[in-house]
């Protein structure tokens, strides 16, 4: 997989940390392990999110969830962290992270093409 640069787009390490008080060692372990190429220790597909995005399921004092996505080579895009407070994943939640997905996958493009060729 290669993110070994540990880079993490999309949500700040602040933002994050903010929306998942009280779990970001447990965040952060499950994030290292994502990044040595291993599984996170709990986690399901998102295909409502998009392609190859998965959801890191933290059980703390409360539920907290990491979307991320990690297929490419310069690291990690966490897309959306939150505590989960209802048995379903809110739509405002899945359409955050589907909105910062297609920022990663737009920037990502502009990058390859150059500016002001895409």
């Amino acid at each position: 997989m290669g993110a070994e640069g540990g880079h993490l787009g999309g949500v700040g390490p602040r933002r994050c940390a903010d929306v998942c008080e009280g779990c970001q060692e447990a965040r952060g372990y499950e994030i290292y392990r994502v990044q040595q190429g291993l599984d996170a220790t709990d986690w399901k597909p998102m295909p409502s999110v998009g392609t190859a995005v998965r959801e890191i399921r933290i059980h703390t004092k409360g539920e907290h969830r990491v979307i991320y996505l990690a297929k490419f080579d310069e690291g990690i895009y966490v897309l959306h962290a939150f505590e989960k407070k209802t048995r379903k994943t809110r739509r405002e939640d899945v359409d955050l992270a589907r909105k910062r997905l297609g920022d990663v996958l737009r920037d990502r493009g502009r990058r390859k093409t150059g500016p002001g060729k895409g």
